[in-house]
């Protein structure tokens, strides 16, 4: 069994209950620029990058003048009307102190921009407790591809066999696959533990993973 020294988090709907939230304002944003995208489609994009679930909802690229308009206008439509009203799932913050208690050094790694995640920070009580925050605006590719999972590690500054990512959707487990790292899954996010099938373990969300720490492949290690 080989030591886990490092945890790599990602936090829309595995520290911060904010998956629906995101779903909606694509909805919003795409249907106010006449292009009609049903929830239950969104919803299960979430943990995308926007550069990804964009085309993927309406055919178009971010980088095109009306693509670019929506996804500006979904951020702003996410900043002002779903942000400040997200809660963190319960325990979040309790597990990041346990982790870090039990000597684990912790990062983030999200699909959220820059400006989006310091806040989604706060909201998930993580201030002080990790040692670094990447974002979609660090890496060239979103998830599901490891770009982003890929420059978190390189931060931690740990062989991939020494850390799990700890995700709630397939995207997280495939990007975290992809850099060579396992993870451990969380229902939280909304996904069915067959959805979550590659993950090395699955817990109901931060307060299981606490409570089941011990028994975890976190505290057990990993073969």
């Amino acid at each position: 069994m080989t030591l886990i020294r490092g945890v790599i988090f990602d936090i829309d709907g595995t520290l911060v209950n904010s998956n629906d939230e995101h779903a909606t304002a694509w909805v919003e944003a795409l249907n106010k620029f006449g292009i009609e995208a049903k929830f239950e489609e969104a919803r299960r994009l979430i943990g995308m990058g926007g550069d990804k679930l964009l085309p993927k909802l309406s055919g178009l690229s971010e980088e095109s003048e009306l693509g670019g308009k929506i996804s500006e206008y979904r951020s702003e439509l996410f900043k002002t009307k779903f942000l400040p009203n997200l809660k963190a799932f319960p325990g979040s913050r309790d597990l990041l102190s346990l982790l870090v208690e039990k000597g684990k050094r912790l990062v983030v790694a999200s699909s959220a921009q820059a400006e989006e995640l310091k806040v989604l920070l706060k909201i998930a009580g993580a201030t002080g407790l990790i040692e670094d925050a990447t974002s979609s605006s660090d890496a060239e590719r979103s998830k599901p591809d490891p770009d982003i999972v890929q420059v978190a590690l390189d931060n931690l500054g740990l062989g991939p066999e020494e850390v799990v990512m700890v995700g709630d959707t397939p995207y997280d487990i495939e990007a975290a696959a992809r850099a060579g790292i396992k993870t451990i899954a969380f229902r939280s996010g909304g996904w069915s533990d067959e959805g979550l099938k590659e993950a090395i373990a699955i817990f109901d969300g931060p307060d299981d993973l606490r409570e089941r720490f011990e028994s975890s492949p976190i505290a057990r290690g990993v073969s």
